[in-house]
């Protein structure tokens, strides 16, 4: 790692650390404790299924209200680093405190969980600008990529540790009940998160932006109004929201009803915990290979094959019955989904200026966030509508095709710049 500097070796951290929320809480063990909780109700997978798909969309309305304020707030008033700490310690604290949620009150746990969702989502609003704070134009792919394949690697070690202990203690090999496993899980995955953040806090600092500023918060909306005015005059970053918009929206939706999708058909829970984390494993490697490729090829090509590669796993989906089949399913996400999600990062961030990109990124998550209340919507709708998950799935493939579309639009714009 002799070739990043500390501040982007402290950045790529944070990727590690709260890599782990995304992993146990918002993908695995978290999903499988809601499903069981919810079931011991008196109430079906696929409404739990759909319960889920509805938490996770009330989160995004939320983080997409929140971001934009937030991103044009620190940027005005050049406090990025404050609220990057405020938020990621929210995300840290509640992911905590979904250990003390009493069992049964589920109700409880989905407002735990979207207050953790959003510490960890609008945290991320400040981590993802300062990549123009950490590198150059020239170096942000390559960053970029490492911190999102640091993130699989890293998000392993506690989750290899969580599922252990659920695993010991569905068999009896240790004298813990599944909940109270479970519950020690979101202790270690809040730690986890804490301890690696600390170099980011220490190490990193705001360089592009305003300096210290104040404002009366009745201003804020103007100034989300001259925020949004200024994204919209750069019309190739713009063009890309609108792309990103859509494709995103179908890769967040997956990662977060993967589990759902696995428990609705039947496969058990300890095989989907290892099927999700073989697929970090996978992602690894594939993260680092698009970084590597956007070097030889332009960035933009690089997604478009990725976007494509999610087409294929829509309809691959649709058909699927089994956890053989179900194992494919993760390789062919695992190949793709970390390098869609860096290039996407490494390739706005070129596009806007630095003096502006807290609320260029407080657009990015927007457009992000509110994409992923559809995704989640669609499967929750059409799986209640049809009793069967897998037409859900098979929709989203329409947000691939827009996605790739507009970002091949943008090539117009980019060209003006």
């Amino acid at each position: 790692m002799k070739k990043f500097s500390k501040k982007e070796w402290s950045w790529i951290l944070y990727d590690w650390a709260n890599s782990a929320f995304v992993m146990t809480v918002l993908s695995t063990i978290l999903p499988i404790y809601f499903t069981s909780m919810v079931g011991e109700s008196g109430i079906s997978k696929e409404m739990a299924t759909s319960y889920w798909g509805y938490t996770n969309s009330f989160a995004s309305i939320i983080i997409a209200v929140l971001s934009p304020v937030m991103g044009s707030l620190a940027d005005y008033m050049g406090v990025k680093k404050k609220f990057f700490t405020v938020f990621s310690m929210l995300g840290v604290i509640f992911t905590g405190v979904l250990a003390i949620v009493p069992y049964g009150n589920w109700q409880f746990l989905m407002i735990t969980y979207v207050i953790s969702l959003v510490g960890f989502s609008l945290g991320n609003v400040f981590y993802d600008s300062f990549l123009t704070d950490v590198s150059s134009d020239e170096r942000m792919d390559t960053v970029s990529s490492w911190g999102y394949a640091m993130g699989y690697i890293g998000s392993t070690i506690p989750f290899i540790i969580c599922m252990g202990l659920v695993i010991a203690s569905q068999k009896g090999i240790v004298d813990l009940s599944v909940v109270s496993a479970t519950r020690i899980s979101f202790i270690i995955t809040a730690i986890w998160w804490f301890v690696f953040t600390l170099p980011m806090l220490k190490n990193v600092e705001q360089i592009h932006g305003k300096s210290y500023e104040k404002i009366q918060i009745k201003n804020s909306v103007k100034k989300v109004k001259e925020s949004f005015i200024r994204v919209k005059s750069n019309k190739a970053a713009f063009l890309f929201l609108c792309a990103y918009f859509f494709y995103i929206d179908g890769v967040d939706t997956i990662i977060r009803m993967a589990t759902s999708f696995g428990t609705a058909l039947g496969i058990d829970s300890s095989t989907l915990l290892i099927i999700l984390l073989a697929t970090q494993f996978i992602a690894f490697p594939f993260t680092i290979i698009y970084g590597k490729l956007s070097q030889k090829y332009e960035g933009k090509k690089i997604l478009l094959f990725g976007i494509g590669i999610y087409i294929i796993i829509c309809i691959y989906a649709f058909f699927m019955n089994s956890a053989k089949e179900f194992w494919i399913l993760a390789i062919m996400v695992g190949s793709a989904q970390g390098g869609i999600q860096a290039l996407s990062r490494s390739y706005f961030a070129k596009l806007i200026p630095k003096e502006h990109s807290n609320e260029f990124f407080g657009f990015y998550n927007i457009f992000g966030k509110f994409a992923a209340i559809i995704g989640p919507f669609m499967i929750a709708i059409t799986t209640q509508i049809t009793g069967d998950v897998r037409n859900g799935v098979l929709s989203l493939i329409i947000l691939f095709i827009i996605g790739g579309y507009l970002l091949i639009r943008t090539n117009k714009f980019e060209k003006n710049r």
